[in-house]
């Protein structure tokens, strides 16, 4: 769970964690027209019920939210909680429901049924292991962006070459550029769909770099998440006190 407490704390966590993932299940499950059709009341009221619940959560939160010290001020810091990440999810978990009471045209009440797989974000705030991968993903941003800069930009340069060699020959494979970089993607991920593939040799060896950076540069992203998870694990096993004495471990060692 996200934080310590006492019995009755821990069993709403379980409880709205495990009516997050019936939303889940619900909204794969009304995709089956069959389903549907034959159990369309049972979703509605599960839906109602969901909405109801997530609705008072969300109130509650807000409502209780001036007791942290970031959001003291009565007004003002309810603004501020509201415009956190997680209170943003917690309203969009909603927000489909309420917008579906007003008159829309029905295909955009289909749409606005499926926003409902966002409820699966509000995971986040009762899981610890996904709290570590927000905080490694937010401590190693920098690193990550400058990865995914390499990525595109090679990206960018293996698409320029295979179209300026490969278009004389595959004038319909490779048209443009914007079409060449779904060859280098299916490339560079090592997928290899096989719809658009070079003929020439040279090409050929173009498309054989091409694979051998793309196994190396979506290992560069693995390496840094893999540093941020040891460097977050290792912090907090240096934050553990004992609990007999109250010092930390690493200091009684």
């Amino acid at each position: 769970m996200a934080k310590e407490g006492d019995v009755a704390s821990r069993l709403f966590d379980i409880f709205i964690l495990g009516l997050i993932f019936l939303n889940v299940t619900a909204v794969i499950l009304v995709s089956v027209e069959s389903l549907e059709s034959k159990y369309a009341e049972y979703f509605d009221a599960f839906e109602l019920f969901s909405v109801i619940v997530f609705t008072c959560e969300y109130l509650a939160r807000l409502w209780s939210c001036v007791s942290d010290p970031r959001y003291v001020r009565t007004v003002a810091g309810r603004l501020h909680f509201a415009i956190t990440p997680m209170a943003v999810i917690d309203l969009l978990a909603i927000m489909p429901f309420y917008i579906g009471l007003v008159g829309v045209d029905l295909r955009f009440m289909r749409a606005l049924r499926l926003l409902r797989i966002i409820r699966l974000a509000k995971v986040g705030r009762y899981m610890k292991a996904l709290q570590l991968l927000s905080t490694v993903l937010k401590n190693k941003r920098e690193e990550l962006i400058l990865t995914l800069g390499m990525m595109m930009l090679l990206l960018i340069i293996a698409s320029c070459l295979m179209y300026y060699v490969e278009n004389p020959v595959q004038p319909e494979s490779f048209p443009d550029i914007p079409h060449t970089m779904w060859w280098a993607v299916a490339t560079f991920t090592t997928v290899g769909y096989g719809d658009i593939y070079p003929v020439t040799g040279l090409c050929k060896f173009l498309a054989g770099i091409v694979s051998i950076l793309g196994i190396g540069l979506f290992a560069l992203p693995t390496g840094v998440l893999g540093a941020g998870f040891v460097e977050e694990m290792q912090k907090k096993k240096d934050q553990q006190c004992c609990p007999h004495c109250g010092k930390k471990i690493n200091q009684q060692q």
